[in-house]
């Protein structure tokens, strides 16, 4: 029987944050797709767990996501509570005050609960947005 009270895999989830790292191409424009199909969070009305599929696409500026980092931060979701369309976009913003990219766009396909199925889109264009906007997002 194991001792720990928190293994390591927990440690490093609750732990993760974003990772920018520099981007190994910036002298050209090119698109990034990370699908993480394992996505999960609790109903923050039943408790019941929600599952999704999470699709991020973005162009990076001087800065990309390094891989573990997402998908660590992702995990941190699995025991919070939260309503779709909030946990897309908390995931957004938090994404695109960490790496800052051109753009970037997710999509949230959640499984049916009670026969009603949910898709989240959102999306971020630093050409369009307000001066000070990256810096009101969490």
């Amino acid at each position: 029987m194991i001792a720990e009270t928190q293994r390591r895999g927990e440690a490093e989830i609750a732990a993760a944050e974003l990772e920018a790292v520099p981007n190994p191409a910036p002298q050209r424009e090119y698109q990034v797709d990370l699908t993480y199909p394992e996505f999960t969070c609790k109903c923050p009305r039943t408790g019941y767990p929600d599952f999704a599929t999470v699709q991020l696409t973005y162009v990076p500026d001087a800065f990309i996501c390094e891989l573990k980092s997402f998908k660590l931060y992702l995990n941190r979701f699995r025991d919070e509570y939260g309503f779709h369309e909030a946990v897309t976009n908390q995931i957004l913003d938090d994404f695109v005050a960490a790496i800052r990219p051109t753009r970037a766009e997710i999509s949230a396909d959640w499984n049916p609960r009670g026969n009603l199925k949910t898709v989240v889109r959102a999306e971020y264009d630093a050409r369009r947005a307000l001066p000070g906007d990256i810096e009101s997002i969490h």
